[in-house]
C-alpha cells in the first residue's frame, strides 16, 4: 500500500506515465548485455516494468528491510538498475549508488558509512565476479542483513532477484508513505579525507533533472540513450530522472563501445544522447553524431 504527499516522488512520476501509456516502451537493455552480464537483453513496457518493480519492492519489504533504511546498489547500466532504484523507492528505502569499479575495500567503507541494511549486485560484469565482491564486503559490515543479486551462478547465501521478479503475488501489507522531502539517494564525492556520503531528497533529484530537461529542450515522449555509468548524482539525474520527466523511453548503453553506441543511436532512433563531455566531444569531432 502506497500513500503520497502532495509533491511527486520519482516513483510517483513513473506512476503518472504508467497511467497514461502502460503499453509504451519504457526501458531498453544494451544490445551487448549477454557479453556484459551473461543475460539476454530485454525491452520492457511501462506495464511490464511496473510489475517487475512491484515484485522487487514486495521482496525488499518481506525481507524485513525497515522503511527509510539504506540499500546499497552496484549494478551496470542495464534495466535491472532502473527497476531496483524504483523498487527501493516504492518500498520506502534509500538507494546508495556504489561505483562499478569499486572493489571490496571501498564497498566495505561505503556500506559502513551509510549503515546499509542490504546490498544488490550483478553476478558478473565484464568478467568480474561482483557477487563475490558484494558477499565479502557484506561479511565485514555489521549493518548488512540481506545480500541479493541478479544473474546466474550466484554464491551460496546470495538471494536471487531474478526469482523474486517471477513472483506472482507482489502485495504487501506495509503502508509506504511516499514523501518527496525524504532522502532518496546517497552518492559518494571525493574530499580531502577520502570520499564522503552525500544524501539527496526526491525534490533534489527532480529539481536537478528538471534543470537539464528544460535547458535541453527535450520533447515529451523522447527516446533517450544514456551512456553514463550509473553511480553519480549527475549521471542519474541526466538520464534516469530525465527519462521520468520526459515520459519517453530510456535506452541504456554500458560504457563504452563506440560501435555498439552508434548502432543503438541508429536502431532506436534516439532523440538525445546523454554522455560524458569528453566522449560527446570526441564523437562530434569524428562526425559520428551527424
Amino acid at each position: 500500500m502506497i500513500q503520497n504527499n502532495t509533491s511527486p516522488t520519482l516513483d510517483g512520476l513513473f506512476g503518472r506515465i504508467l497511467a497514461r501509456h502502460p503499453d509504451q516502451l519504457a526501458l531498453i537493455d544494451p544490445p551487448d548485455k549477454l557479453r556484459i552480464t551473461g543475460q539476454l537483453p530485454r525491452r520492457l513496457t511501462f506495464a511490464e516494468a511496473d510489475r517487475a518493480v512491484s515484485a522487487l519492492a514486495a521482496h525488499f519489504i518481506e525481507a524485513g528491510l525497515p522503511a527509510n533504511s539504506v540499500i546499497a546498489v552496484q549494478l551496470p547500466n542495464t534495466v535491472e538498475l532502473a527497476l531496483t532504484v524504483l523498487a527501493a523507492y516504492r518500498a520506502g528505502l534509500i538507494v546508495a549508488l556504489l561505483p562499478q569499479l569499486w572493489r571490496q575495500a571501498e564497498l566495505t567503507v561505503a556500506i559502513n558509512r551509510t549503515g546499509a541494511r542490504a546490498i544488490v549486485a550483478m553476478g558478473r560484469i565484464d568478467g568480474v565476479d561482483h557477487a563475490d565482491l558484494a558477499m565479502n564486503a557484506a561479511a565485514e559490515a555489521f549493518s548488512i542483513r540481506h545480500v541479493c543479486g541478479f544473474g546466474s551462478h550466484l554464491p551460496e547465501g546470495m538471494v536471487s532477484l531474478d526469482i523474486a521478479l517471477r513472483a506472482t503475488n507482489a502485495e504487501t501489507s506495509r503502508l509506504v508513505v511516499q514523501d518527496s522531502r525524504r532522502a532518496a539517494l546517497v552518492t559518494f564525492e571525493a574530499s580531502g579525507s577520502g570520499f564522503r556520503a552525500v544524501p539527496r531528497t526526491h525534490l533534489n533529484l527532480i529539481a536537478a533533472g528538471l534543470a537539464v530537461f528544460l535547458e535541453s529542450g527535450l520533447p515529451q515522449g523522447a527516446t533517450i540513450l544514456s551512456a553514463f555509468a550509473p553511480s553519480s548524482f549527475a549521471g542519474l539525474t541526466a538520464s534516469f530522472v530525465m527519462w521520468l520527466l520526459s515520459g519517453g523511453t530510456l535506452a541504456m548503453h554500458h560504457p563504452f563501445d563506440d560501435n555498439v553506441l552508434a548502432q543503438q543511436i541508429k536502431t532506436e532512433h534516439c532523440d538525445a544522447l546523454v554522455a560524458p563531455a569528453q566522449l560527446a566531444l570526441r564523437m562530434a569531432e569524428a562526425g559520428a553524431l551527424s
